[in-house]
């Protein structure tokens, strides 16, 4: 049995299945084909922290593969009547097939997926964020063929999807340029439970910069997301003050490859993190990228539940 709570939880060999998969499952869902391999398998789905995409994707992907879904939320449920996480996880393994959690602290999907009997995916927690990010990589190969190799420019926080970005680059062969505000950079304590601490500023995946300009030179991809993640709503202010200089504009853009992709995974503040011109212009391809959420999560369920399909 497998779990899926960070994105260096499988190999590169393991990618190259589920983004093989998700493309055949793509098409069968473009070419309105059924597929039910997961009939009579049942998702948990927890949310401490609210969705839209989360839930639509993985909601509507469980019902295309012939499953069924389980809504759970804390205010709803025990798990916010102060049950033990590992009860909680003891008694929903033991009625379900697979369960996903979207969460704040990476510990509590941890100690959950301990006490599992099923596997368990990560939806989203304030260090990693691997589901958005194996959607991500799936759209740029997509679009532009093998991100190995390529070069991927993160402008603004060092959050949970900026550290699976790292995590990605070191598995898959690619490298990430780094651009946050002063304050705002990724844990260092985090790169050393990532295996990256070995080198301060330069590592064979990774660079960081202060200019995000300069971050962007010569990208194949630019990404970025809110500069106010959930949880950090206090923030606000000085988050908008610090993060000025950290908008992805047409500069940015003009500064990476001519054939460069842009990418957020969503919802967006168009004139803060981005300009209007850039996540509507003719590089973007997030809706692309929102849709592929649903098809990458669908290859990942199919593959934790039956290992690997070749049809």
């Amino acid at each position: 049995m497998k779990h899926y709570l960070q994105f260096n939880d499988l190999t590169a060999d393991e990618y190259a299945h589920i983004f093989a998969r998700a493309k055949e499952i793509k098409r069968k869902f473009k070419s309105y084909e059924r597929y039910h391999p997961l009939a009579d398998r049942t998702l948990a789905m927890i949310f401490e922290k609210a969705s839209t995409r989360t839930r639509v994707s993985f909601e509507a992907g469980m019902y295309q593969l012939g499953g069924s879904v389980v809504h759970l939320t804390t205010e709803g449920s025990q798990l916010g009547r102060s049950e033990p996480i590992e009860d909680s996880a003891k008694v929903i393994s033991r009625m379900v097939d697979l369960v996903m959690i979207r969460t704040f602290e990476q510990t509590k999907i941890e100690a959950f997926a301990a006490h599992s009997r099923v596997p368990v995916i990560n939806g989203l927690t304030n260090e990693f964020h691997p589901c958005q990010i194996m959607a991500d990589i799936f759209t740029f190969e997509e679009h532009r063929g093998s991100i190995a190799g390529k070069t991927v420019a993160w402008v603004g926080d060092g959050n949970n999807m900026a550290n699976t970005w790292l995590q990605a680059a070191a598995i898959l062969g690619f490298k990430v340029n780094v651009s946050t505000p002063r304050g705002y950079e990724i844990d260092p304590k985090l790169l050393g439970s990532l295996g990256l601490s070995q080198v301060k500023n330069r590592g064979s995946s990774y660079e960081f910069y202060s200019k995000p300009l300069d971050a962007c030179q010569g990208a194949h991809l630019v990404t970025t997301d809110v500069w106010t993640s959930m949880g950090f709503e206090a923030e606000n202010t000085a988050r908008k003050a610090a993060f000025n200089d950290w908008c992805v504009d047409r500069k940015m853009m003009q500064a990476a490859q001519s054939d460069a992709l842009f990418m957020h995974c969503l919802p967006a503040h168009r004139g803060e993190e981005v300009e209007a011109e850039v996540i509507d212009g003719p590089q973007s391809v997030v809706w692309d990228e929102a849709e592929n959420r649903m098809h990458v999560q669908k290859a990942l369920m199919e593959y934790l539940l039956l290992g690997k399909v070749n049809t």
